[in-house]
């Protein structure tokens, strides 16, 4: 299809200079004072972080739900304060009687929440008398710990997983858990909030520093165990064959039947004792889960996600064998894999294994996906790769959800609109664009710079749609070669530690070599909403002028399709940088081929809030 495109006018109107540092509240501009972040997007020559390690022995009993466990974590602090008390996590208590929260749970879900059996702190038992807990935290006062030091507290406790009223963690059906965040945590103590006392109300997501997990997780026999991390001791939980499958998945392109419905009818699969105790490790990860079921199939595939090692990521598919609809999962998931390894971000999938598991949920963990089986096709794909995608944000990336869901969710999201095209090129993925349309410019309709915690009906519009678009509209007008060098910026910069929003704009800044300040502005930081007009088409010489009117004062890419008499049709595409110099309106002048019936203005990924005026009828 060929584009005619000859000249460009850009209109005189409020032309705006960019600014030298985009708006920078004064908690972010004490980092740059500190020197712990910079204004090139670096991290800053004094920057830091804690770590937690964990070692987690749990017994999980699926019949009564019953959790009970021993969390050993050993906590350095790196920053230079001194700290005198440690918060803790305790998200089981979501379900506990009297915590706030925003989504319905059934009564018969609602308890006692996490019990505290114990705590020892650096080898001294503590009062549990005098913990302080408040609904999702609890707070433990401790001897001074300066700067360097590090402190271990050995926490036992126990609580009853959720039947039902699932939210991402709790029992799938009789003999099938997905168990999620179900060990005391330390918060993030960072160089901008100190101590993250955000509580979790089951809207918000998570934020957590990087670790090492060592966990043992005992179950009763015939239940298979999967999870973060790698499995250390596979010929004590299984018997030889699942392990052989195991290797032989793990150096395979093709896809292997891990447990099948004969495996699952024979009853042969772990080893013969009344309980196993599975053994998992991981290292530098930011969380750590585990689901376990009596009767899922296993399908498992592997395949080389970077060519310079030749270092292979297992990708695995855990499922109901009467969810047909989830046999393709683990070919969808490969696909995932290898398109975020080698087309976006083009970066090498950085662990070893990624397991799909057939949940109640639609969620994301380190090395887990906990995926509601979907009976449509395209619904499935756009599922599996969403979930996935989170790989790299939040996890390798260690971004705040909890307040910047769309760090996060924005990247799974425009994930999702590249990468599902790839796994069936039927499919046109517009996830969160109609949306967007609807909700642009009503009351509603906030930057999506605006926290995450203070957002209610506009959490999905910011978290998604909005800031996916921004991404692609960025990708599009450097190309994908720039734009790939920018985001590996990005990433080199701050993978394993916590960047913020200016960090990420600023480094995109610095790896393209292109200040991009007036659209991070524009489109994260200031109201305005995407609404783009055909204002008049008017004969010109051979050709014709369009002008097209920013209406909404978003900086949007203008799509134009020419439809001809005799119903063949052309387009012309302009990118986001035809509105860089803060004008609000453009001529497109283009000369024609044929004789026009009409012209339309719009495209798949460019919400509008006011379509009527997109189509000019010719006279």
């Amino acid at each position: 299809m060929r584009i005619y495109l000859l000249t460009i006018l850009i209109l005189p109107a409020l032309a705006v200079s960019a600014q030298k540092l985009l708006p920078t509240p004064r908690n972010i501009q004490a980092t740059y004072d500190k020197g712990t972040r910079s204004t090139d997007g670096k991290p800053g020559k004094n920057y830091w972080q804690n770590t937690a390690n964990y070692d987690l022995n749990i017994h999980f009993d699926p019949a009564t739900r019953l959790l009970t466990g021993i969390a050993d974590i050993s906590y350095t602090n790196n920053s230079p304060d001194t700290l005198k008390e440690i918060w803790f996590k305790l998200y089981p208590n979501l379900y506990k009687k009297g915590s706030p929260r925003q989504f319905f749970i059934k009564p018969e879900d609602i308890g006692d929440g996490v019990i505290i059996d114990s705590i020892i702190i650096n080898g001294q038992p503590a009062d549990i008398a005098k913990i302080r807990m408040n609904a999702t935290t609890m707070t433990e006062r401790i001897q001074p710990l300066v700067k360097g030091k590090n402190i271990r507290f050995t926490i036992s406790y126990h609580y009853t997983l959720n039947k039902g009223s699932d939210n991402r963690t709790g029992e799938i059906e009789p003999n099938a858990d997905f168990v999620a965040y179900f060990f005391p945590r330390i918060a993030v103590y960072d160089d901008i909030a100190g101590w993250d006392k955000n509580p979790m109300n089951g809207s918000q997501e998570f934020y957590n520093d990087f670790g090492h997990f060592n966990a043992f997780i005992t179950v009763p026999k015939n239940f298979v165990v999967w999870a973060t991390g790698d499995l250390k001791n596979c010929t004590e939980v299984f018997t030889p064959a699942y392990c052989k499958r195991i290797q032989v998945a793990e150096q395979s392109d093709a896809v292997t039947t891990i447990i099948d419905t004969t495996d699952l009818r024979l009853g042969n699969i772990t080893t013969d004792k009344p309980q196993n105790t599975w053994h998992f490790e991981a290292d530098n990860v930011t969380d750590f889960v585990f689901a376990l079921s009596d009767h899922y199939l296993w399908r498992s595939s592997s395949l080389v996600v970077d060519p310079q090692t030749k270092r292979r990521t297992r990708v695995d598919a855990a499922f109901n064998p009467k969810h047909k609809d989830y046999f393709p999962v683990i070919n969808d998931a490969r696909k995932t894999v290898e398109a975020m390894s080698y087309t976006f971000p083009a970066w090498p999938f950085p662990y070893a294994h990624e397991t799909v598991f057939d949940g109640l949920d639609q969620m994301e963990y380190p090395m887990m996906v906990n995926d509601n089986p979907l009976e449509d096709r395209a619904e499935s794909i756009e599922l599996t790769d969403h979930e996935i995608f989170h790989t790299m944000f939040p996890f390798y990336m260690g971004l705040n959800e909890t307040r910047y869901a769309w760090m996060d969710e924005g990247w799974a999201t425009i994930g999702e609109w590249v990468i599902s095209p790839l796994i069936d090129s039927s499919l046109t993925d517009e996830y969160g664009v109609d949306p967007y349309s609807r909700l642009s410019g009503t009351e509603d309709d906030l930057p999506i710079i605006t926290p995450s915690t203070q957002l209610t009906s506009g959490y999905f519009i910011n978290s998604y749609p909005k800031p996916a678009m921004g991404y692609l509209y960025i990708k599009d007008m450097l190309g994908d070669v720039l734009f790939t060098k920018a985001l590996h910026h990005f990433i080199e910069q701050w993978q394993g530690k916590h960047p913020m929003p200016n960090d990420f704009f600023y480094c995109l800044n610095e790896g393209s070599g292109k200040n991009l300040n007036w659209f991070w502005k524009k489109w994260f930081f200031d109201n305005g909403y995407p609404d783009l007009a055909i204002t008049s088409v008017k004969k010109k010489d051979k050709g014709y002028n369009v002008l097209i009117s920013n209406k909404g004062n978003k900086p949007v890419p203008v799509d134009l399709t020419i439809f001809y008499t005799d119903n063949t049709t052309e387009k012309i595409h302009r990118s986001i940088a035809i509105w860089e110099k803060g004008n609000d309106n453009v001529i497109i002048n283009f000369i024609p081929s044929k004789k026009i019936s009409k012209i339309m203005l719009g495209s798949t990924y460019v919400s509008d809030a006011n379509k009527k005026d997109n189509i000019y009828e010719m006279k």
